[in-house]
């Protein structure tokens, strides 16, 4: 008697993967639509030879969006998103592996693997000159206002200049790079009356400024390891007179009088003549003529 046994597969396998936890890390710059995890570090094998079935979440908060698996049958991670660092510097994915599609009634086996994403911060934004003011929400931008100063005519400072609202000071906004800056005048000083250091930024005369008009200068500020991430600064310098005498007051005392229930802003009155108005004064021999 012949008898034909047929053995039946029943689904007692979970699927497995060949790693349960990976590190990646990530550059900031990464192209939309690139790899992140290849398919064959995260496919997963079932001893019952069943499909697999994937799925990717995100258990980090407000991380979601950024990656994604190319289908529910291929596993491979790619990028779906732009990364920026300022938003973005770590999450933690978790992949699914099940042997029935989900929302299935039958018995499902489910593996996961864990993968932790660390987004390097990259060399993408030019520097900042400062102060500057933020002028968008997630403060990638940052606008500085111009620096200002003064020279008197015909005179040689040794000193750097002081210069309004601050020293010329520039740094790289991609903070965990920080790359070295140098700065270097590259316009509206044709008569080279001024330098610049290269290093600190200070600015200092070569020569006396001869005329009265100001100078606009134009002053660069550039990463040391790419000269194509620079920024520009506009310098005004104004030539004056040198101012010899300190202002005074032409009287140390003034004496004035007021009347019981004036309106506000009336005048006070010369205590010595009523009928003139109190007026303080100041003179600055430095201006005869004022």
């Amino acid at each position: 008697l012949e008898i034909l046994v047929t053995i039946l597969n029943v689904n007692d396998n979970s699927p497995v993967f060949k790693q349960t936890n990976l590190t990646k890390v990530v550059p900031e710059d990464t192209k939309v639509n690139a790899t992140i995890v290849a398919r064959e570090d995260l496919s997963a094998s079932d001893a019952d030879l069943d499909i697999i079935f994937y799925e990717l979440t995100t258990i980090v908060p407000d991380t979601g969006g950024y990656f994604a698996i190319k289908g529910v049958h291929n596993p491979e991670i790619y990028l779906q998103k732009a990364l920026d660092y300022e938003k973005l510097k770590l999450t933690t994915l978790v992949l699914y592996a099940r042997d029935r599609p989900v929302g299935s009634t039958d018995t499902t086996n489910t593996a996961t693997a864990t993968i932790n994403i660390f987004i390097e911060q990259a060399d993408t934004k030019s520097p900042w000159f400062l102060p500057c003011t933020f002028i968008n929400t997630d403060n990638s931008i940052c606008i500085s206002s111009p620096y200002t100063g003064r020279v008197n005519i015909s005179e040689m400072s040794t000193e750097p200049l002081i210069l309004e609202p601050g020293p010329i000071y520039a740094i790289d906004p991609d903070y965990m790079l920080n790359q070295k800056i140098v700065y270097s005048i590259v316009g509206g000083d044709t008569e080279k009356v001024f330098s610049v250091d290269a290093d600190t930024g200070n600015l200092t005369m070569n020569k006396v400024a001869t005329s009265p008009d100001s100078y606009l200068l134009q002053v660069m500020a550039t990463q040391v390891n790419n000269i194509q991430k620079y920024s520009i600064a506009s310098v005004e310098i104004k030539v004056i007179n040198k101012s010899e005498h300190p202002p005074y007051f032409k009287s140390r005392i003034y004496n004035g009088t007021v009347f019981v229930d004036l309106a506000p802003r009336s005048f006070v009155f010369q205590a010595d003549h009523p009928s003139s108005p109190l007026m303080i004064t100041a003179a600055d021999d430095d201006f005869p003529n004022v």
